[in-house]
């Protein structure tokens, strides 16, 4: 899973980036240079703790977010939309983090010269949104010539790809992003390849000064949520040991670290969920889409595990940390075997049995 972190100028995306990832990349300001910075994170996950000291294994590892920290969009779209590099990273990513300006900076003045964070998220949607509608204008355009000439692809696809474009310029023309659009799982297939930006889901993220509440922002988008963070603050507890951390934590009160909270919900944002595999050896959090078979998530541990597939023992890990074991839970008959169009929970522990 792969997340973008974007935003204007000066809204603070490389402090939220390094708050995220425990990081430590420079805060200078880019001046609207092409950019970009990776990491991989655990996503935090309480049930792997537990997990973890139940089996005691060799190892514990935890499922994984990618964040990309993307300098360059300026919310300043020319006619001929984002080019280059830029829009290349953008469109390899599974979603999108956009930081919102929130604090007070006297050295960093705002470029648009006051802070309005309803008009920053409008001027980034406005960006994203008319790249797709260049981009669908030139499909459209690319389709009623190959309609014309005939000869090539079924005339039917051709057609019902023409009135899926259509629909999609309706849609943006009128302000909407095309994650707001419900379609076929057929035609997001024919989809798949053009990358459209304004159909990613998207984490609106309220960068705040300390202590500063957040304001109320209604941004009532289908596959989008808004919530808040203490960039500042939350970068330098990021980048503190973890006992440290927790001191500083326990003497002003937090309980809980935003990135933890921003992580997870970024995680589930992309209706991803996660199951497990547990032993002496490995216990181990794996990502899978909401709705994947148990055959289907086979094939995620190991290829091996999905072509030899015969039946999965599952259970779910509450019961299973309830009973102590699996062991306590085959005697108890908790642990189920199910067939390959199963479909997998969060939370569950999978353990395939295979043969080859």
């Amino acid at each position: 899973m792969r997340l973008g972190i974007i935003g204007l100028p000066q809204s603070g995306k490389t402090t939220i980036f390094n708050a995220l990832t425990r990081g430590n990349q420079p805060v200078t300001m880019s001046g609207g240079r092409f950019e970009v910075h990776t990491a991989v994170v655990d996503v935090p996950d309480e049930r792997v703790d537990r997990l973890s000291k139940l089996f005691n294994p060799k190892k514990t590892i935890y499922a994984k977010v990618t964040y990309a920290d993307i300098a360059g969009l300026e919310g300043s779209a020319s006619k001929s939309g984002i080019s280059g590099q830029l829009l290349n990273q953008l469109s390899q990513m599974d979603g999108f983090v956009h930081v919102v300006r929130c604090f007070e900076n006297l050295n960093v003045p705002h470029p648009a010269g006051s802070l309005d964070p309803r008009r920053d998220i409008a001027t980034m949607d406005a960006e994203l949104l008319l790249n797709d509608l260049i981009a669908v204008e030139r499909r459209l355009e690319r389709l009623v010539e190959e309609r014309k000439k005939g000869g090539g692809r079924d005339r039917t696809l051709i057609e019902r790809e023409i009135d899926l474009f259509n629909r999609f310029h309706e849609h943006l023309a009128a302000d909407l992003p095309l994650r707001d659009l419900e379609i076929s799982s057929e035609d997001e297939k024919m989809i798949s390849g053009f990358g459209f930006l304004s159909r990613k889901p998207m984490l609106v993220l309220l960068n705040l000064s300390d202590d500063q509440p957040a304001p109320t922002i209604n941004y009532a988008h289908q596959r989008s949520a808004v919530t808040s963070l203490q960039g500042r603050l939350e970068m330098e507890l990021a980048q503190l040991s973890r006992e440290d951390a927790q001191l500083f934590m326990a003497e002003y009160g937090i309980e809980e670290m935003g990135l933890s909270k921003v992580i997870a919900l970024s995680y589930d944002l992309l209706g991803l969920q996660s199951f497990f595999t547990v032993g002496p050896d490995e216990v181990r959090a794996w990502t899978i889409q909401r709705g994947t078979s148990a055959l289907e998530a086979a094939g995620v541990i190991h290829s091996d595990l999905q072509k030899g597939f015969i039946r999965a023992e599952v259970v779910h890990c509450e019961e299973l940390l309830s009973l102590g074991g699996l062991n306590e839970a085959r005697s108890k008959g908790k642990l189920r075997l199910e067939g390959k169009e199963y479909i997998l929970r969060d939370g569950e522990i999978m353990h395939v049995r295979f043969n080859l």
